[in-house]
This record gives C-alpha cells, structure tokens and sequence, in this order.
C-alpha cells in the first residue's frame, strides 16, 4: 500500500513516524519540542497558544520527512480545548492539562446536573478539574466575555486536522476524543449538548463525530487525513491491545484501562467511559499514586533514584516482612478517599529495615493499581494480559511483583512512540479503505510491539497472600471504602 505517517502532539512536544503501511515497520521518525516558554521549576501554563503545536508540526517534518507519505493520522493530548469564534478564530488560548483553576467548576458541574452519578449514566464520567466540559464552566465563569463569543469546540487532534485541511467548513472528531470530553456518551454514541450548554451557557457548534475507519477529507495535494484520535486510544491502537488485554501505565499517577465490547457505566465514577480508536470502548481507572509513591520512599530513605530503591526491595522478600503501604499519599481516587493520606502498617522489630521498607513500596503501589484492575474485573471486563507501560515498568522490583498481583500475564513493551503509531495505523486503515484494499471493520494487521514477557507461575498463591494482606489493612483503615 506504500508508506503513511502518524504524529503526536503531546503536551510539550511533536513526534511523527513514518511507516510501512502494510506491515507497520517505522522507516523514519521526526520530532520536536512544542516552543512554549515555561520557566525552571514552574508548572506547564495551562493556556497555550495552538499555533505552537503547528510550528513544532513544521519542525518535526522537516529534512523531507514526509516525502512519498500517502496518508497521515494525528494523535494528540487530551483535555485540550481550543474555542473558537463564529469565523473560526480562536477566541483565547488553548485551555490543557489538568487546569486547577477549573477545580471549584467541576463541583459546580456536579452539583448542576444532580451528582456523580447523574453524570456517570449522562456521559460514562464524572467532570474533574482536567476534563473540557469543566473547563468551559470555569470559562463562563471567569471569562463570561470569551464564553459569549466562544461558537465552535475543538480538542487540540480536532483542530490539526482541521489545520492540515485547509479549515474546511466541515470539521471532525473521532469516538475516542469525544468520549473525554464530559459532552459526548459512549454509550448512546451522540452528544449531550445540553451539557455544553449547562456549562457554557449557550450552543455552539460541535465537530462531526467519523467512524475508526474513516477519513476526515484530502489535503489539496492529495494527502488523505485520517479520523485522528486522542493519544490514550492511539497508544492503545499503536499496541495491538484486543480482547483481554488491559494496560497499567505507572506514571506519577497510575491507570489501568482494557479493551471492552460495550460501554460501563459505574455510578461511584470510579470507572470513566472512554471510545477507542477501533469502535470499541476502552473503560479506565485512575489512581492518584504511582511513581509518587516510589519517589517519596526513595527519599525518605535518602536514596539517589529509583534503580537504587529497586536493588534495595530485591533484597526483601514477597509480604516485606509483614510491611504493608497504603500508597494514599496525594489522597486517592480509587477508592474514593481524596482527603485521606498513606499508612505504614505491620510495624514489627524484624520489619523496621530498609530492604522492606523499600519492598512495601513496590507492593503498595502495584496493590493500588491491582485494585484498579479489580475494578474492571468487577464489571465483567476480562483482564488475560497487563501491559506495563512508563519508565519504571523497567525496574527488577516491578518486574518481580507484578505478575504475582496482578495474577496475569505481563507484558513489558519496549520504549517507543505507541500514540504516534497508533495514529499511523489509523491512517494506514483508511488509506486502505479508501482504496478498497481494506474493511472497514477490521484494521491493519500490524507486528506487535517488541517485548518482555513475565509469567506470575509458581509465584501465583504468594501475590495472592501479598494482596490478601495488603487488602486485609485497606479494610481495617477505611472500612467499606473500596468496592470494586
């Protein structure tokens, strides 16, 4: 079929690879740093000019990077909003991230529509501070001038196709983008614009929702646009994820999402209701303690990184000595105890040493993200393979541990661009489509990622006493807080 490319715009830089379109195999990659000043030490703004992510486009493609590309997918951060005026002006700067201005406006929302689980059966998800539904009532709220004037939405891979094509008067979404928005079900598949407008105050126009296959149109030198995506279905699409296959990303915060047939609604708003890229869902659950959790002991215990505070725990032993962390440092979101703070229990002469200590951390992380799994679990969603994904999912004590809690099969996929491959792929699929050599209903068969595999064997019945004992403190500290 030829080559095609993907890029991802994620929130500080652009990335593109370009691929072999049958067979998935990246021929060349281009990247660049998005040019937003933020100062040393400062948090990332979070308003941000859209130009900028075109300009870091531009450089990324540079050197004849797309040269003999036939088609392109975007993949781009999530939660990012660009408004936009009845001429298709942005009317301010593109609202991202996880925004804590927007955090008393998510309460409001709530409130508004009757509680969280109005919202859960509304939409799949509860708003939060990051999610672009609460941003616009902050938007309303705090700049009632810019909400009046504000007559189109776009999320940040809306508005780059809509940039690649020229601004055509029609513009696109795709399922798995929408379905982050806290306007859009993935359950009904169809806007709630009553929502935007309890938010915004008003109506505004809303890009058109395409299928996984389809494309949004053809640059005028006959480069076909694919749907595009958000950058947690693209790395989902870039994996190969299928049928009873979840992924546990270990970031400073953790998420646990899986492939589903149908969409969750879950009252407590535990689980968010995501569309992937394919036509199916993609049901996540988040923690507030990951990495956090390792970092704050490996400090505490005055060590240099994290491969130390690893070496340190592989001098322990399954259980730590009867050590269990309740990693619930920045309170937590699953279970639901966000003014709670971490517990250290088991305390006991032969486990007061640093080995177990260290190996507690490791443990209480990996039980709060096997908590979250349970979640899905829970609703019926079958979980055979984890995907470990993020820095430390490389460290020997995470390695050790996670096959045992988890009681699957765990899969270490070697670094690389997941999201931007993802939204190859999905170019690759409707270049395919649209010259008859694919169906629609079936994407690209492409080589799946290289990577480890950890089997839990033998080890199965100690993470089943590990967990045990883990949730046996969880009860006695919060009894009643975790249902999954």
């Amino acid at each position: 079929m030829g080559i095609v490319a993907g890029l991802d715009s994620s929130p500080d830089f652009t990335r593109i690879v370009v691929c072999d379109a049958d067979t998935g195999a990246v021929l060349r990659q281009g990247y660049a740093p998005h040019p937003v000043e933020t100062p040393d030490g400062a948090a990332r703004p979070s308003d941000v000019d859209p130009q900028a992510w075109l300009l870091s486009l531009g450089e990324a493609a540079g050197g004849g990077l797309l040269e003999g590309v036939q088609a392109i997918g975007v993949s781009a951060q999530q939660n990012a909003v660009v408004p936009l005026d009845a001429q298709g002006n942005t009317v301010r700067p593109a609202m991202v991230g996880g925004d804590r201005r927007a955090q008393v406006a998510a309460a409001d929302l709530i409130d508004a529509l009757g509680g969280r689980e109005a919202w859960a059966q509304a939409v799949g998800t509860v708003p939060q501070a990051g999610h672009p539904v609460t941003k616009l009532r902050w938007l309303a709220k705090t700049e009632p001038e810019n909400a009046r004037r504000t007559a189109v939405l776009l999320q940040a891979h809306d508005w780059l196709v809509w940039q690649l094509l020229g601004r055509p008067v029609r513009r696109t979404t795709d399922r798995g983008g929408a379905s982050g928005t806290g306007y859009w079900s993935a359950a009904t598949g169809g806007y709630r614009p009553d929502l935007v407008e309890l938010a915004l105050g008003h109506q505004v126009m809303l890009p058109e929702v395409i299928g996984p296959s389809d494309a949004a149109g053809t640059t005028p030198e006959g480069l076909l646009i694919s749907a595009g995506t958000g950058e947690t279905m693209a790395a989902a699409f870039g994996l190969g994820l299928g049928f009873g296959d979840a992924v546990v990303s270990l970031g400073a915060s953790g998420s646990v999402m899986a492939v589903h047939p149908e969409a969750l609604s879950d009252s407590s708003g535990m689980i968010t209701s995501l569309a992937d890229a394919t036509g199916m869902h993609l049901p996540v659950v988040t923690t507030l303690n990951a990495v956090r959790t390792l970092r704050g002991t490996s400090e505490l215990l005055g060590l240099p990184d994290l491969e130390s505070l690893s070496d340190l725990a592989m001098k322990s032993t399954p259980g730590s000595h009867g050590l269990v962390m309740l990693p619930y440092l920045e309170g937590e979101r699953t279970p639901n105890l966000p003014h709670t703070a971490g517990t250290l229990a088991g305390l006991r002469r032969e486990s007061m040493k640093a080995e177990h200590l260290a190996r507690a951390s490791f443990e209480g992380m990996l039980c709060g993200l096997a908590d979250a799994l349970d979640v899905l679990r829970g609703r019926g969603v079958e979980v055979r393979r984890v995907f470990l994904l993020g820095g430390a999912a490389e460290l020997p004590a995470v390695q050790a541990a996670a096959p045992m809690l988890f009681g699957a099969q765990v899969v270490v996929p070697q670094p690389a661009d997941y999201a931007a491959i993802g939204a190859a792929r999905q170019a690759a699929w409707a270049l395919g489509v649209s010259q008859g050599t694919l169906d629609p209903r079936n994407p690209p068969m492409w080589q799946g990622p290289a990577a480890q595999v950890l089997e839990p064997g033998d080890e199965l019945a100690v993470g089943q006493a590990v967990r045990q004992q883990y949730v046996s403190v969880r009860e006695q500290t919060h009894p009643g807080a975790f249902r999954a």
